[in-house]
């Protein structure tokens, strides 16, 4: 697909009819008519074992009729605490399709951090497995909150025979014992009926599907309400951008499901295109190079840690990637000494994209075979309006020649915040939503990050962006990993401090990387430290997080550390 196309044509005008050629469609109808095109082709790949689409559809079928006689009914609230296993799909459309809302939760999360979600949203029910990992924490918040039931799945019991049985003798230490609380259901009890039962019909514009909290690396994780129509609207739009509907699809489901990213690039993007998901409950650098070669993966949708990852273990260099077309990097900045190094070895096409979890998932991206602009986010998806505005002021447009702040609209924009309507006037300027990310938009339309309007450090009354920081200390050879946040300073308010991850082929001190960098800054940009670290702290899904480093900055000046 070429750059010209009218498909990644920038609008800067009203949205309008912006929801145009996104018929109103919800996830389980979508599903269904995959399901009806495509019934024996296999949707999940679970360590070798398949799942039709026809068997997945069952499976979410039996949920919801589960469901029903437990009570649920449809707006209730039906909470995920699951990594990337097949109950996650029937749990997530059986869910939709009995018109309850599904809310994610990351299977990282502590007792207390599930625990204020769960009374958050609201939920009822809670999926999660029989897992030492999971299970506990679900029990725990079960006692200190209003949630009602538990339905414990097995892994062992999703596995092939073979594995399922090596799984049972030799990793029980990694089962947790259900106890014998009426509360507490198998999952295999609660699929066990024909599946048949009266469902309520789903307005898609309006019916709430899925709560996602944000990842609250800036603040406490507000719940954006993404309607059914959000959901499959955003499906369609990336599904329109691939070149390749006359070949096979093969997706790598490593991403984990919880996160908007995945949920939107590799579930429904790949059920509403009647492709397979090979899908690894958790990231690990060997296993996901042995599935890239078993099923000949065609993409790899990945966080830039993720490919450098693959790029830094051993097995890369016996990898026959020669089936892989395209890696969708998206959740942070891809360095482009990463994306280089990258291709060169797989021959895969890397190419970077952008998305809020306030945007079911996806607002741009570069295109999968055309030339692209390295360095920017592509140009928005089909349907979407992109405009910068003012940082200060977003119902005023940035000075001429000035970066603004990015704001967009289209059929994947959020319904609002669950229950924070304040939140919802601070976002929404005139039918746009704003984003909080300070951008360039160039005659082509390609869009570039200059940085988070949060991140911006105040230096003496100039504004430093910490990304342009990183771009410098990026082309040291050797860095591997780097963020920039601001500190406090007596006479500045504030100055730049950096720190560094190396890649163990340069040895480098602090003050040498420093002495290195601040002559290719401006003034106010410099740094007053540059400290290396062995690792960086990072989100779930494996972002880099200037949260935490804030956070030790300030204990240390308060003499907390």
């Amino acid at each position: 697909m070429s750059a010209d196309s009218p498909i990644w044509t920038t609008h800067y005008d009203h949205p309008g009819n912006w929801d145009r050629g996104f018929a109103p469609l919800s996830l389980p109808a979508m599903l269904e008519a995959s399901a009806a095109r495509w019934p024996d082709a296999p949707l999940i790949d679970f360590m070798g074992r398949r799942y039709s689409y026809a068997e997945t559809l069952d499976g979410a079928n039996r949920v919801a009729c589960g469901l029903a006689k437990l009570g649920i009914v449809p707006g209730d609230r039906v909470g995920l605490f699951l990594p990337n296993v097949p109950h996650y799909l029937a749990a997530y459309y059986g869910g939709l399709k009995l018109g309850a809302t599904v809310v994610n939760f990351s299977p990282l999360y502590t007792a207390d951090e599930l625990a204020h979600q769960v009374e958050d949203s609201g939920i009822r029910l809670l999926f999660t497995l029989s897992a030492t990992a999971l299970l506990p924490t679900a029990l725990k918040v079960m006692e200190r909150s209003g949630l009602e039931r538990i339905v414990v799945g097995s892994v062992a019991g999703a596995l092939p025979a073979g594995k399922s049985l090596l799984y049972r003798m030799f990793r029980r230490s990694d089962v947790a014992a259900r106890p014998a609380d009426p509360r507490i259901s198998s999952f295999s009890a609660l699929i066990a009926n024909d599946g048949v039962c009266e469902t309520p019909s789903i307005d898609p514009v309006r019916d709430v599907a899925l709560i996602q909290y944000t990842g609250g690396t800036t603040g406490t994780p507000k719940g954006a309400m993404l309607t059914h129509q959000n959901l499959t609207a955003n499906a369609r739009q990336v599904d329109a951008i691939d070149p390749w509907h006359d070949h096979e699809d093969r997706i790598v489901g490593v991403l984990p499901f919880f996160h908007v990213f995945a949920n939107t690039c590799v579930l429904n993007r790949t059920v509403q295109r009647g492709g397979m998901i090979a899908m690894l409950p958790r990231f690990d650098a060997a296993q996901t190079l042995a599935l890239i070669e078993r099923i000949k993966a065609t993409a790899l949708p990945g966080v830039p840690t993720m490919y450098q990852a693959l790029l830094d273990h051993p097995h890369v260099e016996r990898t026959d990637f020669s089936s892989l077309r395209v890696c969708i990097s998206g959740g942070a900045p891809l360095p482009e000494s990463l994306k280089e190094r990258f291709e060169a070895r797989t021959g895969a096409r890397v190419v970077e994209g952008y998305g809020l979890t306030e945007s079911a998932g996806v607002v741009s991206t570069n295109p999968y075979d055309g030339a692209g602009k390295p360095g920017t986010i592509g140009q928005p998806i089909p349907g979407t309006y992109v405009k910068l505005v003012d940082k200060e002021d977003p119902r005023k447009p940035p000075a001429a020649g000035e970066p603004g702040e990015i704001v967009f609209a289209g059929p994947q924009v959020m319904k609002g915040y669950w229950q924070r309507p304040d939140a919802d006037a601070e976002v929404f300027v005139d039918g746009y939503l704003r984003t909080g990310d300070v951008g360039e938009i160039d005659a082509d339309g390609y869009i570039r990050i200059v940085d988070r309007l949060k991140d911006m450090i105040a230096v003496g009354g100039f504004k430093v962006f910490p990304s342009q920081v990183e771009d410098v200390l990026y082309r040291y050879p050797g860095v591997k990993e780097a963020l920039v946040i601001g500190i406090p300073d007596e006479y500045h308010g504030e100055v730049p401090k950096a720190f560094v991850v190396l890649d163990g082929t340069v040895g480098i001190s602090g003050e040498d990387l420093k002495a290195w960098l601040n002559p290719q800054l401006g003034k106010h940009e410099r740094v007053a430290a540059v400290e290396v670290r062995g690792s960086l702290p990072k989100t779930l899904v494996g972002k880099l997080s200037r949260k935490e480093l804030v956070e030790e900055e300030r204990a240390k000046r308060s003499g907390g550390a």
